[in-house]
């Protein structure tokens, strides 16, 4: 893929329509050093080592294609680390999304959140997560655009549309591929750490794609350190040292943030994703948020609300986190999910209460939840082909006025039917 780094090379004005023509190679005498053969031989370039792989093995970076390479359709979104646009491709004639990192305020180089949604979009390739094609840039150095396949949904958008809620084994099927798509990003060692329908696309074809990932964070890999044992590296995966950018993500605006994170926790897990995927199953079944909160003090109360009040027994860390002191829970009662959701199965309470769960280390992680007892239970998940298809928010569809039958014919005055003239 081209490298985005490209992009802070000094700009070149060019025409709009320049082609990138490939440059002659240079010649010989400038390739190899211009030495004499009279000069000293230790000036020459040195001889690769013989254990050093052939060039061949690492072929240099390509330079970035640039923007118009592509013709811009339409505009779809802009978010707090770029704008959205809808373009094809001019060659193939492929529909594709180009998001346009958002450098003009850019003080410090190449904007870190920039650099690790690229990088997690490529180590976490998966059915379920949105592909990323190549890194284009513009004329400028401040014009650097991602090009990820174009899908024509996001969840929350097609949730308000919709005229009814998703049937149960429709759910089934949309959270089957979303916790394949966590489970393959934690196995990467990938967090995404901003779950939400907003960030869910899906296309015609019944097919979720996790997106977004400008919040998403590698949190290190334990495997080839000498030494550790089983205990640590269970330690160090459950637990993920995250402490120089825990307040941003802390006070990042979202429906969907973890009680440990909103009560000033300065160390979290792989638990934070699987917290937002329990929103994200409770909205597709409400077709609305689970908590429709403006602050955090309001999001805190209704979870303790639906959860009932955390005790040393069901959250043995609550009372060392740094805001616990500060909050003044509420009598216990027990949690509310039955009254809350009075359709669902027991199995698919089991599964709710499960992912929205206090205590981190007792939340399921998403190789479990895959191996939930509601995922086989009737009904069964309902296979992708078989989903409806709605028209697209992101490419300029509107929504068809429903066909009214036609009234029947009505008899004329003074009619009389065929039987009435015998």
């Amino acid at each position: 893929m081209a490298s985005p780094l490209q992009a802070t090379t000094a700009p070149r004005k060019r025409s709009k329509w320049e082609d990138n023509t490939p440059q002659p190679p240079l010649k010989r005498r400038q390739i190899h050093d211009d030495v004499s053969p009279s000069c000293n031989t230790s000036s020459r370039r040195p001889v690769p080592s013989i254990f050093a792989p052939p060039r061949t093995y690492h072929p240099p970076l390509t330079s970035s294609r640039s923007v118009y390479s592509y013709e811009r359709l339409n505009s779809i979104e802009e978010g707090s680390y770029g704008v959205v646009f809808r373009a094809r491709e001019k060659q193939t004639g492929d529909i594709v999304a180009l998001k346009k990192l958002k450098l003009d305020e850019e003080k410090h180089g190449f904007p870190i959140t920039a650099l690790r949604e690229i990088n997690a979009l490529m180590s976490c390739r998966h059915d379920n997560v949105v592909g990323i094609r190549e890194v284009v840039v513009g004329e400028t150095l401040t014009q650097v655009f991602i090009v990820m396949d174009f899908i024509e949904h996001d969840l929350k958008t097609l949730l308000t549309l919709m005229p009814s809620p998703f049937l149960q084994s429709e759910i089934k099927t949309l959270m089957l591929q979303l916790l394949s798509a966590i489970s393959h990003c934690h196995s990467n060692w990938i967090l995404h750490r901003d779950l939400k329908t907003s960030n869910l696309l899906m296309n015609n074809r019944g097919t979720i794609k996790v997106a977004d990932f400008g919040l998403a964070r590698r949190y290190g890999d334990p495997v080839g350190v000498g030494g550790m044992t089983q205990l640590v590296v269970t330690l160090w995966y459950r637990w993920v040292s995250l402490v120089e950018d825990s307040i941003h993500v802390a006070h990042h605006p979202t429906k969907h943030r973890a009680p440990e994170i909103l009560l000033g926790a300065k160390t979290y897990s792989t638990a934070v994703d699987m917290w937002s995927v329990g929103c994200i199953f409770a909205e597709l079944m409400l077709k609305e948020p689970l908590f429709q909160a403006k602050a955090e003090i309001e999001l805190l109360s209704m979870i303790f609300k639906l959860l009932g009040s955390p005790t040393n027994d069901s959250w043995p860390e609550y009372s060392t986190l740094p805001l616990a002191k500060s909050i003044t829970l509420p009598s216990p009662q027990p949690h509310q999910f039955r009254q809350k959701f009075p359709f669902l199965t027991i199995a698919g309470i089991d599964l709710l209460s499960s992912l929205l769960t206090y205590d981190p280390e007792r939340r399921i992680s998403a190789d479990e939840a895959l191996q939930h007892p509601y995922f086989s239970e009737t009904p069964a998940p309902k296979h992708p082909d078989m989903f409806g298809s709605f028209p697209s928010a992101a490419a300029g569809e509107r929504r068809r006025k429903p066909f009214s039958t036609p009234p029947a014919p009505a008899r004329a005055v003074g009619d009389k039917l065929s039987m009435d003239l015998e």
